[in-house]
């Protein structure tokens, strides 16, 4: 079993934020270190049972993306600082942490669906519009999206994010803002399309969070992993069904099984339930990144 992830107290760092799986401290230079725990989060709940390389994988996989699209847009990633905490420590963070600019975080998840799933297919089969903009009529569930769809969120760290269309996006934040977070929402997701493509993957949706970093528009958070996105094997995809993703989905069809409420204490989960779900984590490194983790 992964072992339990020190504290800020145990390495005297002051807390800047804890989330459902990451937690955030603020290091002597007013730098940033992003520790991506082996928490997992369903229905919004955090489990009690950690999943073993969870945290590793995410963050690999992010340094990975960063890299690879910081030609589109600048990221908040900065150069490691081995020495920022004891060496104990540093060896158990090393490969779950970013060290990362301080941003001011703009409150709306990006959005672009390639194919309809989740909440979008529901929007759709009930009203026939996807983030209030209407559709042609005949898809299905899984359906690739005649052309890609940029739809926002507000964000909300505590529940679910709740979808807003384009015009209230850029009245929320402007619409030079709204025009270029789109703009590049769109770009970033088609690099990446493709890149999938070429691995045998579908890029169905995914999320993105930006900041101002020095007045410049960067990306922050995570990119492209399979928290933040849906990856579907291409050659399981089927048009009119649901997809199985690379992500947590081993735990949700656990859950679905039970009598629980979706309120915490989230129930335990089995040993089984654990291993396969950190093996579809270490597949999407290994089938989307070549990462061998």
């Amino acid at each position: 079993m992964t072992p339990v992830l020190m504290t800020a107290e145990d390495v005297g760092l002051e807390v800047f934020r804890r989330g459902k799986v990451r937690d955030t401290f603020v290091l002597d230079d007013g730098s940033l270190l992003m520790v991506a725990t082996d928490r997992l989060s369903a229905f919004d709940v955090v489990l009690p049972d950690p999943i073993p390389e969870k945290g590793r994988t995410l963050t690999q996989i992010s340094r990975w993306w960063f890299a690879r699209t910081s030609d589109i847009m600048a990221n908040h990633l900065l150069p490691d600082r081995d020495d920022a905490v004891p060496p104990e420590v540093w060896a158990e963070w090393r490969e779950r942490s970013m060290r990362c600019s301080r941003a001011e975080r703009i409150d709306i998840e990006c959005v672009v669906r390639g194919h309809l799933s989740g909440s979008g297919w529901k929007e759709y089969r009930d009203q026939g519009t996807l983030a209030g903009e209407p559709l042609p009529a005949g898809l299905r569930e899984s359906s690739p999206l005649p052309e890609l769809r940029f739809t926002p969120a507000t964000k909300n760290d505590t529940g679910h994010d709740v979808n807003i269309s384009r015009a209230d996006l850029a009245a929320t934040v402007g619409a030079e803002l709204a025009g270029q977070l789109e703009r590049t929402s769109l770009e970033l997701f088609r690099r990446a399309a493709e890149h999938c493509r070429s691995r045998g993957i579908i890029l169905a949706d995914t999320k993105f969070e930006f900041g101002m970093i020095g007045g410049r528009l960067c990306l922050i958070d995570e990119i492209f992993t399979p928290d933040s996105s849906r990856f579907w094997d291409a050659a399981e995809w089927r048009e009119g069904h649901a997809a199985v993703s690379f992500d947590k989905q081993p735990v949700r069809d656990y859950l679905e099984t039970l009598d629980w409420d979706k309120r915490p204490p989230g129930p335990q989960l089995p040993p089984a339930v654990i291993a396969a779900t950190t093996a579809r984590y270490l597949e999407a490194a290994r089938r989307i990144c070549g990462l061998e983790l």
